[in-house]
């Protein structure tokens, strides 16, 4: 299996959810709180599928 890199944007946003996620985790935002953590699975996961799929 060969990786390859994220693109700019697929890293970039995988950043924002991770960014939100945690300060969703820290700080009470009523619209974000709730789902901080799904935030940073998601953009965990959108980094890996960028790893593994090419051209994402």
């Amino acid at each position: 299996m060969q990786l390859s890199a994220p693109k700019i944007g697929t890293w970039i946003i995988a950043l924002i959810l991770g960014i939100v996620g945690i300060v969703g985790t820290l700080v009470a935002i009523p619209a974000i709180s709730g789902f901080a953590f799904w935030l940073l699975v998601i953009g965990w996961v959108l980094l890996l599928l960028a790893t593994l799929v090419s051209g994402l």
